[in-house]
């Protein structure tokens, strides 16, 4: 059955959602305070590696980026086709390094389990791991390779998403300061900062860090709160080449086709506010000398911020809410966005139209924080 739907959120979870639902011919429409991909979303380095930033073990929350990232070359194709919009796209491959013994005995044993997963990685070491990363510090023991992690040029990606969306049909509100949930018993109903009112059959939140403001309205808990994220790029010379992306405990640098090395993420807790600091930016630069020496006299020519949502638990919230028929949420994925963006919108989909889902969703019920009450 055809649906109505409100996408509340212009990020690249909403657009990929609003992208999926209209494709399936469903009539949707976004709505976005201030201008799509605007925050977390444009912000990313969009790096699509669950198994160099899942690094506990084989949870729900892994299953999910994994299957995820197996949707990725069909799902990318699709945009591109739809949108007309190009964008890189690298199957780039990923080093996680470790430069202490103890560090080596760590990805050891993460190798074992991701491998029982679905990985191809190995442990290269030695020569094998210089040509790999000719520039990497001598000081590095070994790398956890791993060939079947890639990464997007984010900006461009979630640029794709919104054309794709306008050509599907998908009517998009942008700038419109606040959005207030009137009502959502009988029907769906949106008011605008203007006082203009959309109207739908379901609501499907997407609003990420602001998810949370619907607390109170809903009656649940919704501890989903904003974490800066700063990042700096630096320019890339032909004879110094970063050729996979390479994380460490303190972060990770990912060449981008455009000659330019994206460093992240120095994160901390600092409202809703993007001002990037001398204090974060430097901490990636030592760290970034660590592995790359040939960056000790090198200044980042570009540094930004965004805003990334972060659950209590660190698991997202989705599915639709037991006590609010009409109303789906699909927010707080915290740095996995782009990486979950397909799996997300495959999932948000079904659960609209009443199909089935994975067992392994049950961990993101939206209503597992409990009730608003006393919490604000």
């Amino acid at each position: 059955m055809t649906e109505t739907v409100i996408v509340l959120g212009g990020g690249i979870i909403g657009l990929s959602c609003a992208f999926e639902l209209q494709r399936r011919g469903h009539q949707v429409t976004v709505l976005e305070t201030r201008r799509c991909g605007g925050q977390a979303s444009g912000a990313a380095a969009g790096m699509l590696a669950p198994f160099s930033e899942n690094v506990e073990g084989p949870d729900e929350f892994f299953r999910f980026c994994r299957e995820s990232l197996r949707l990725y070359p069909d799902w990318q194709g699709v945009v591109r086709d739809v949108s007309g919009r190009d964008f890189e796209y690298t199957a780039s491959g990923s080093l996680y390094v470790a430069s202490h013994a103890a560090d080596l005995l760590v990805l050891e044993g993460r190798l074992l389990w991701q491998r029982e997963h679905g990985s191809s990685g190995r442990l290269v070491e030695g020569t094998e791991l210089q040509s790999l990363e000719p520039m990497l510090s001598r000081h590095m023991l070994a790398g956890l390779y791993t060939p079947e992690e890639s990464h997007v040029y984010a900006p461009d990606f979630v640029k794709a998403l919104e054309q794709g969306c306008r050509r599907l049909g998908v009517h998009i509100h942008e700038e419109l300061e606040q959005l207030e949930l009137a009502e959502f018993e009988r029907e769906v109903l949106v008011q605008a900062a203007d006082g203009r009112m959309f109207s739908a059959g379901r609501l499907l939140v997407c609003s990420g860090a602001w998810a949370q403001e619907l607390a109170v309205t809903l009656g649940i808990r919704i501890p989903i709160y904003p974490i800066r994220g700063q990042i700096c790029a630096y320019r890339m010379e032909v004879h110094q080449p970063v050729r996979h992306m390479v994380f460490g405990p303190q972060g990770y640098l990912v060449a981008k086709a455009n000659s330019t090395v994206v460093c992240g993420a120095s994160e901390d807790v600092a409202g809703y506010d993007t001002t990037v600091t001398e204090r974060g930016i430097e901490r990636l630069r030592r760290w970034n000398r660590q592995l790359f020496p040939h960056l000790e006299h090198t200044e980042p020519f570009h540094r930004w911020a965004g805003l990334r949502p972060a659950t209590q638990d660190g698991l997202p919230l989705i599915g639709k809410l037991a006590s609010a028929d009409r109303i789906v949420m699909a927010a707080g994925h915290y740095r996995n966005g782009i990486l979950l963006s397909p799996a997300t919108a495959m999932l948000a989909a079904d659960i609209i139209e009443g199909k089935p889902y994975p067992a392994f969703n049950e961990a993101f019920k939206p209503e597992r924080f409990g009730t608003a009450i006393g919490y604000y």
